[in-house]
């Protein structure tokens, strides 16, 4: 596990990829804190981190696109088959090595904050607790391109389909509200990725929404080690 995690990592650096993904993140999401908060001189830092949670979208689709589906196309992941070690493990070797990646650029993104603590008093409660759920939010997004990755050997169609997902999973939760049957409202709010983020942007940890993240996660991970059990057996 630990061989396949490091190759992982090692290739978001030896390939333009992991550094576009890193650049498009911080430059994004730089501009989005300078527009919602430091021109609107504010300290509410919510509309900035809501606004970041569209930027996983993306970053999430950058960096699972290409973790099952280039094996696929090389013809490389016969030798992952045949190694020793378990579907579950070389799943997981992939998963957390995109997480690590995403880990470095939320740390390197709170570079952003500098200045508001500079000329400012955030709410240090409500910052925090936005990052932890950016976290578990991206993770959940990872798990899900994880998944939609082993489906294909094109990376764009990965990507597509991965970003086609999340942005559903987020933009129903928007779209809630104009929705009148009571029914629909209450699955919709609970299957939706944002309902489950609120409670972090006012500085609360949710402990439902991290079971409910923590649960997307092993979902599609799960769904991800039976595709490729299936493929071994085949």
């Amino acid at each position: 596990m630990q061989a396949i995690y490091k190759r992982e990592l090692r290739a978001y650096f030896t390939t333009p990829i992991g550094y576009v993904t890193v650049a498009i993140f911080l430059a994004v999401s730089g501009f989005f804190f300078s527009l919602t908060t430091l021109q609107s001189q504010t300290t509410d830092v919510s509309s900035y981190f809501t606004y970041s949670l569209f930027v996983l979208v993306i970053v999430a689709a950058l960096l699972t696109m290409r973790l099952f589906a280039e094996e696929k196309k090389l013809r490389t992941e016969q030798l992952l088959l045949t190694a020793p070690i378990s579907i579950t493990s070389m799943v997981a070797a992939k998963f957390f090595a995109a997480e690590t990646v995403l880990l470095g650029m939320l740390v390197l993104s709170t570079f952003n904050l500098i200045p508001l603590y500079l000329f400012a008093a955030p709410y240090t409660a409500q910052i925090v607790g936005n990052y932890i759920a950016l976290f578990l939010v991206g993770s959940a997004f990872i798990a899900i391109g994880v998944f939609m990755s082993s489906l294909t050997e094109n990376q764009l169609a990965a990507a597509v389909a991965t970003i086609g997902a999340l942005l559903f999973l987020l933009i129903m939760g928007f779209a809630n509200q104009y929705i009148d049957l009571y029914v629909f409202r209450y699955l919709i709010n609970w299957l939706s990725v944002y309902s489950r983020y609120q409670n972090f942007t006012y500085g609360i940890f949710d402990y439902n929404a991290l079971l409910y993240y923590l649960s997307v996660c092993f979902v599609f991970l799960y769904l991800t080690v039976r595709v490729y059990e299936r493929r071994r057996w085949a």
